[in-house]
């Protein structure tokens, strides 16, 4: 068989024609791109060079070879460039550019922002088209960008995206829709955000935001507003870079309308209740729903409440009558905005109604006897009737609930109602309510409860239904199992007496004994730490805003809120939970209870038993530090199903602020307007202050 013979040099010559095909392109990559203007070549100043497939060219030397004027603010980072009756504005690291021409003023959103690069201002060579009015091309093939000034070139947008639901320079006076017209929707579009920006400092705040970059969303313009903005929308991609967008002046000028919901002028109100809310074309810090009988000038107005929360009427039978209803919206400063009023008419029954229990209910402890009425009265007496018709007054006082522990003597089959006077003296009833008593002698503790941890001195008390004849009290270490009888009305335990214990009370009745349930509970006597600062107080605000920006350009949450939140959550980081019996810090800044990254510390919260508060330990998260923190409290608002609504308006400090009291996240009804006022009282709205 013939051998292969290989040539050798062919294949080292076919090797290098194919790294030469792979390295040409990559040196040619490299090559200095070329300028020249109107013919000449500029060789003097720094070179072009392609970022994001774009070419950007040093604007200086361009607008200077073409006899315009450019200046540098170096305290606003921007270029003014003046050629003729063009005036031109870009930002460095902004995509907005702002051109006036014979004094009207555009906007404008670049594809790549302005930059700085040794010293220098680059921008892209379509931008230096439109700022100057020349013609400019780009030869792909020597890498040259050739500007002819003879060439005139008209103002072009970067992108084929309009704002579509508002009209250049139109006038904002209320609620307004938002929605973007785009030919084509951008490889990659996460989401859409609008800005309204400061004409001046082209700074500003989101006003909408959504995942659904041609859905039309509802802005509400806030008072601060006033005044010559500019509304952009921007389309960005899930790494939040921009994509493209566009850019209008307009003027806000809010004519404010509040109008009641859930009544109309002249209605009838017969209802018990009534559910009102507030129809507001701006976006008020709070509201109250103010209520005036001009019959009687009885006068009421409620507290400061979610504008989007709504108000719960009652009326009652003072209100009969003439009623004049109206909703007052208050804006960041305080400042009030009055609706007009609603006039109706009232016309309600009376009605008194025993609550706590219901039929047939077997009562064998205490129950707590409550009276549901819509008049005022001057006395109130819970009464008890046997089967014979025999009438007993449980409880009297002018008005009020009782807690009622029936014993033997109440045993049996009874009805119960209460009875009530009105102010005029006049006597009312409810319907009866029949109930089993049990009645069988019983004693409830109430020194202790369950998982509590003792260190002080504590009462010896119990909750009997029947008048004692005697109590002691049982006190037993659950690890040696010896009892003792304690004496007196308080205990003090003494420093040996740290561990786990329970704590029973028996007592004597008609020669009875009664005993209660034996309560867990530990005596601990070493040191104990309390909660301690996480900075001085006078540097928190810097310190917490620094984590609340940072977490502001990660997830779009307001950083005003957040710092407004923990200020309100650590007393300005003065209070910031430790292990009560170790010491451990936890850099937990929002009270976050469970297990954290670095596990838990133990401290107090309240439960109740038998009638009786009392605290006991609980676990809250522990982190290795505070961005843990910050960051395990953004990933609950961010994750949970529940902050869903929160999620929705996040960017924004003041709804915000009461989606997050809609959501659960706190008990207080002051809550939210306690954030809002922290928020205006150190102006931290300006930590949303952003650019695009």
């Amino acid at each position: 068989m013939k051998k292969k013979v290989f040539n050798w040099k062919s294949i080292m010559m076919l090797v290098m024609i194919v790294m030469l095909i792979n390295i040409a392109p990559n040196a040619y990559a490299q090559s200095p791109i070329k300028l020249i203007i109107d013919g000449k070549e500029v060789s003097d100043g720094p070179e072009a060079f392609i970022k994001n497939d774009r070419t950007l060219v040093p604007l200086r030397v361009i607008a200077e070879e073409l006899d315009a004027e450019v200046t540098w603010d170096n305290i606003s980072r921007t270029v003014h460039i003046s050629k003729e009756d063009l005036h031109v504005v870009l930002s460095i690291d902004s995509n907005l550019i702002e051109y006036t021409i014979d004094n009207e003023t555009i906007y404008n959103l670049s594809d790549v922002a302005p930059l700085i690069k040794e010293d220098r201002t680059f921008v892209p060579i379509r931008l230096v088209s439109n700022a100057l009015g020349v013609g400019i091309n780009w030869d792909n093939i020597k890498r040259t960008v050739i500007i002819n000034s003879s060439e005139v070139s008209e103002i072009e947008s970067f992108f084929d995206v309009k704002i579509s639901s508002v009209k250049s320079g139109q006038a904002i006076t209320g609620t307004t829709s938002l929605n973007t017209q785009l030919k084509d929707i951008p490889k990659g579009a996460a989401k859409i955000k609008y800005f309204l920006l400061n004409s001046d400092t082209k700074k500003g705040f989101v006003i909408a935001t959504g995942s659904d970059v041609t859905s039309t969303y509802e802005w509400k313009p806030s008072m601060e507003d006033n005044g010559n903005k500019i509304l952009v929308s921007a389309i960005y991609d899930s790494n939040d870079k921009f994509l493209a967008g566009d850019a209008i002046p307009v003027k806000i000028g809010i004519v404010p309308e509040i109008k009641l919901t859930g009544l109309t002028e002249g209605e009838l109100v017969t209802a018990g209740s009534v559910p009102l809310g507030a129809d507001i074309n701006f976006l008020a810090a709070y509201v109250k729903y103010e209520i005036i009988n001009p019959d009687t000038d009885a006068y009421y107005i409620s507290s400061g409440l979610d504008p989007l929360g709504g108000f719960t009427m009652i009326p009652v039978m003072e209100d009969n009558g003439n009623m004049s209803l109206r909703v007052i919206a208050y804006d960041m400063s305080g400042k009030a905005y009055y609706g007009d009023y609603v006039n109706v008419k009232v016309d309600v029954n009376r009605y008194i109604n025993l609550g706590g229990i219901t039929e047939g209910q077997t009562i064998n402890s205490s129950v707590t006897l409550r009276t549901s009425r819509n008049f005022n009265v001057s006395e109130t007496e819970y009464v008890s009737v046997d089967n014979i018709g025999n009438e007993t007054v449980l409880y009297k006082a002018g008005y009020g609930n009782y807690t009622w522990f029936p014993g033997p003597d109440m045993e049996g089959s009874k009805l119960l109602y209460v009875k009530v006077k009105d102010t005029l003296g006049n006597s009312y009833t409810s319907s009866k309510v029949k109930v089993n008593v049990v009645g069988s002698p019983k004693v409830l503790l109430q020194s202790v409860g369950p998982g509590q941890v003792v260190t002080d001195t504590f009462n010896l008390n119990v909750k009997s239904n029947v008048k004692l004849d005697s109590v002691k009290y049982i006190l037993t270490n659950l690890k040696t199992g010896v009892s003792n009888t304690l004496s007196g009305q308080t205990y003090t335990p003494s420093e040996g007496d740290a561990g786990l214990w329970s704590l029973r009370a028996e007592a004597v009745y008609g020669g009875q004994t009664l005993k209660t349930e034996s309560v867990k509970f530990t005596i601990y006597k070493n040191k104990l730490y309390t909660a301690l600062p996480v900075v001085a107080k006078d540097q928190f605000l810097g310190f917490s805003s620094k984590l609340a920006i940072d977490n502001l350009e990660k997830t779009g949450m307001s950083a005003a809120l957040q710092t407004a939140q923990a200020i309100l959550e650590t007393g300005w980081g003065q209070s910031v939970p430790v292990d009560k019996y170790t010491g451990q810090f936890s850099n937990n800044l929002f009270g976050i209870k469970g297990k954290g990254t670095a596990g838990s510390v133990t401290s107090n919260t309240w439960e109740e038993y038998n009638g009786v508060s009392f605290r006991i330990d609980d676990d809250f998260r522990a982190y290795n530090n505070v961005s843990e923190s910050w960051e395990d409290h953004n990933a609950l608002l961010l994750t949970k199903e529940r902050y869903a609504p929160f999620r929705a308006v996040m960017f924004d400090s003041t709804q915000g602020a009461w989606a997050l009291r809609r959501c659960g996240y706190a008990t207080d009804s002051q809550y939210s307007i306690k954030l809002i006022d922290i928020i205006n009282r150190y102006n931290l709205k300006e930590l949303d202050e952003v650019g695009v």
